[in-house]
């Protein structure tokens, strides 16, 4: 009888609310602003026609933000991903419209043409020991002058009708198919992270190379992994681009670069807060294109859409960097 009083009852573990909440916290924010603009504009925001076109519209964008976390997981940065794309765009436009070449090879090429974006960076980063600020920086100005040279500096259009029909021409409840293509690749990148030994052994990598190469690692293979999946990622995007605008802009995939990395942090903060992951970098850049488009719908000029993406930008790094920091003392 003693004993059986003496022994403490169980307790069932605390339930962190404050971690709860930042799991959702953006997609309720999310929902607030739609609600505000659908409130100010029914008819012009809140219909079914606009959600498809942002969706749609906004999926490169979102391809490219979930190329960016790749190599950020593993602790790199590649800010050439927005020059990526709008090569892949170019090169597209260049070979298939200008080269009558088949858009199959050319899909081909442009995915293959990733694959050498990011070893030539894991050549600098990891086997010359280069920065992957300083890297990817001078690739991004390498590309861009490659993309203005091979262009002419002109838009190209034309594009095969195949790849427009398979980016915007099917959909599905009314959404072009390319919003569905930036969700499996959220869906296949959620798996290998969470589930895979791979996504253990980037999330490690990040976290600590040194005690990574301890415990048996591949660091250098890892890191290399990531910066060429970045680089297919980025190709993809620019496939997806060219489809969905129908030609080959040489300029303007570059303005997907801030978006995109504001997107990659600000996804930190929300479903698995402290880490980047996929769905949280999905609903991110959702979040950002209701904001930019309802902005724009507003008549805001342009100088706007800058100020809101550059201070979303240093926003989501701020609490990314709190949310991670805090994670990293929980895992202790």
């Amino acid at each position: 009888m003693t004993d059986a009083l003496s022994t403490p009852p169980a307790t069932k573990p605390a339930v962190n609310y404050t971690r709860q909440f930042e799991r959702v916290a953006l997609l309720l924010v999310w929902v607030i602003i739609i609600g505000l603009f659908s409130a100010v504009m029914p008819k012009a925001f809140f219909n079914w026609g606009n959600f498809s076109i942002m969706f749609a519209s906004y999926a490169p964008a979102a391809l490219l933000a979930l190329a960016i976390i790749i190599p950020l997981t593993a602790g790199d940065y590649d800010l050439s991903v927005g020059a990526t794309l709008t090569l892949s765009a170019s090169t597209i436009g260049v070979l298939n419209v200008w080269q009558h070449m088949p858009i199959g090879l050319v899909l081909v090429i442009v995915l293959a043409m990733g694959v050498a974006v990011g070893l030539f960076h894991a050549l600098f980063i990891i086997y010359f020991r280069v920065p992957s600020l300083v890297v990817t920086l001078g690739s991004t100005s390498l590309m861009s002058g490659a993309v203005q040279w091979m262009t002419n500096s002109s838009t190209i259009g034309g594009i095969d009708n195949g790849l427009i029909m398979a980016a915007v021409g099917y959909r599905l409840f009314g959404i072009p198919h390319a919003f569905y293509y930036a969700l499996a690749a959220a869906l296949v990148m959620w798996y290998i992270f969470d589930y895979t030994p791979l996504g253990r052994k980037l999330l490690f990598v990040g976290r600590g190379r040194e005690v990574a190469r301890l415990n048996g690692i591949a660091v250098n293979r890892v890191r290399v992994g990531a910066l060429v999946m970045s680089g297919v990622l980025a190709s993809a995007a620019g496939i997806l681009y060219a489809g969905v605008l129908g030609s080959a802009d040489p300029y303007s995939g570059l303005n997907f670069l801030l978006p995109a990395f504001a997107a990659a942090f600000l996804g930190a903060t929300t479903i698995q807060p402290g880490r980047f992951n996929p769905w949280g970098t999905l609903v991110a850049v959702y979040f950002l294109a209701t904001g930019i488009t309802g902005l724009s719908m507003l008549g805001i000029p342009l100088w706007v859409t800058n100020v809101f993406n550059g201070g979303a930008l240093i926003l989501a790094v701020t609490i990314s960097q709190i949310t991670r920091g805090r994670e990293a003392s929980d895992i202790g």
